[in-house]
């Protein structure tokens, strides 16, 4: 069995989780009864969608971790009419008691994730031969819970799910596609999916097993894209400079939710990547959205929405998030994934970004920006967007609401105005020295 915490300020029987931020791990603020916490917000007070869990057993060693993000969608009756409840896994949910690292052959791995008011995930492993699987997915809902179920008092509902994550032993799973599991009258989605049973050191492995989503095509195609790849530069400790092969097409992307269209998006986008060379020096990639072969999707509840474009063999997905009290959407997080050229020491490139705070404006309002913006993931990665215009969750008749220009537009309209009233003020001055003078050629003559 796994080991309960058994130090000050935690309970007898409750168990060790800690979270990520921005792809940092911090520990999470101090549990109360039985892991109960404090819900972890963000900047703008909002809970994040994307949480990470530790197991561990009597010795203190984790045996499991999981890093993900999870969506449910969950059909019920209320008052005799059908409805639909959307809701993530909050990142303050806890590691259950029941959670465990197995016990040779007489128990397996558990990870169980209980949240809100008697809701829980759980994920049984088992390893067979050189692989080791969830075996079992299994989702406890209360439809008590009038937060989430309106006038529904059913109680307690179980749905279960075989087999849908696999990986080699001694690797972590990595999926950052989403991947839907159906059951009855539920939908659980998994994204950003990073996780990893029977470990041996206590944190994940380098190597990785990737889901069959994630998987790029190795047959040869015509390229379509303006993408284009620096054969040459130079190794320095300063960035590398990003080039502007020509600006990207805007495109034009929607999200539908349960109440109709949550994000409307046009825009251009373009990737740059800077990268190592198999050759130790240092490769710049820029590749330009074409939004006629670009597929988009996503999801959103109340309080969060995905945008996920992907083109080719590559993958942009943007997190926007609702701050309530100050009633203002934003992008928070961006995550990329795409392939580099074959020169690369790892063709396999992957980034993200989930403390950003960009894109901004007022629920009911698009945010609409005519300067190129750059979206900076990591010190490798940029995600400039163009002409770009959007707004997320309250949107009427899928047409933009009243525009909030950008701080780089604003600034643009200034120049031109200032420049203006400077050749106006200097226009006059020269009227008036004319005039002056005039008069004063004037004052010199007599009359005979």
């Amino acid at each position: 069995m796994g080991r309960p915490r058994g130090s000050p300020g935690t309970a007898p029987g409750c168990w060790e989780v800690a979270g990520t931020l921005g792809g940092h791990r911090f520990p999470l603020p101090a549990p109360g009864p039985c892991g109960a916490r404090e819900p972890l917000t963000a900047a703008g007070g909002f809970l994040q969608a994307s949480s990470s869990f530790e197991v561990k057993d009597q010795s203190g060693k984790i045996c499991i971790i999981a890093d993900m993000t999870v969506a449910f969608s969950v059909e019920y009756k209320s008052n005799g009419q059908k409805e639909f409840a959307h809701f993530f896994l909050p990142q303050n949910a806890t590691v259950g008691p029941q959670s465990s690292c197995g016990k040779g052959n007489t128990s397996h791995p558990l990870l169980v994730l209980d949240f809100g008011a008697g809701h829980s995930l759980s994920l049984n492993f088992s390893e067979h031969a050189d692989k080791y699987e969830v075996e079992e997915l299994v989702f406890h809902y209360n439809l008590s819970d009038a937060t989430l179920f309106h006038n529904s008092t059913a109680g307690v509902k179980r749905v279960s799910h075989k087999t849908i994550i696999q990986a080699y032993m001694g690797t972590k799973y990595r999926c950052i596609s989403s991947k839907q599991v159906n059951m009855k009258n539920v939908n659980v989605t998994f994204s950003n999916v990073t996780l990893e049973a029977y470990l041996t050191n206590g944190t994940f492995s380098i190597n990785k097993t990737e889901c069959a989503d994630d998987m790029v095509s190795t047959t040869a195609v015509v390229p379509t894209t303006p993408k284009q790849t620096t054969s040459q530069v130079p190794t320095t400790t300063s960035p590398v400079p990003t080039v502007s092969p020509s600006s990207p097409a805007v495109g034009k992307y929607n999200v539908t939710g349960p109440n109709g269209t949550c994000v409307l998006a046009y825009m251009g986008l373009q990737l740059n990547i800077t990268y190592p060379k198999k050759d130790e020096k240092m490769g710049l990639d820029v590749l330009n959205f074409i939004p006629h072969n670009t597929t988009s999707s996503g999801s959103c509840n109340n309080t969060s929405a995905i945008l996920n474009l992907t083109f080719e063999k590559t993958r942009v997905i943007f997190h926007f998030v609702l701050n309530a009290t100050a009633e203002k959407f934003f992008l928070q997080g961006v995550n990329v994934s795409t392939t580099l050229p074959s020169e690369a020491k790892d063709p396999r490139f992957e980034a993200s970004n989930n403390s950003m705070s960009e894109l901004r404006a007022t629920v009911g309002n698009s945010y609409k920006c005519s300067a190129e913006e750059n979206l900076q993931v990591t010190d490798k990665a940029l995600v400039n967007v163009f002409n770009v215009q959007i707004q997320v969750f309250k949107i009427d008749g899928d047409k933009f609401g009243a525009v909030e220009e950008c701080q780089l537009d604003e600034n643009n309209m200034l120049i031109p105005i200032i420049v203006g009233a400077a050749l106006a003020g200097l226009v006059l001055i020269v009227l008036i020295a004319y005039l002056i003078g005039r008069k004063r050629s004037h004052a010199g003559y007599q009359t005979i």
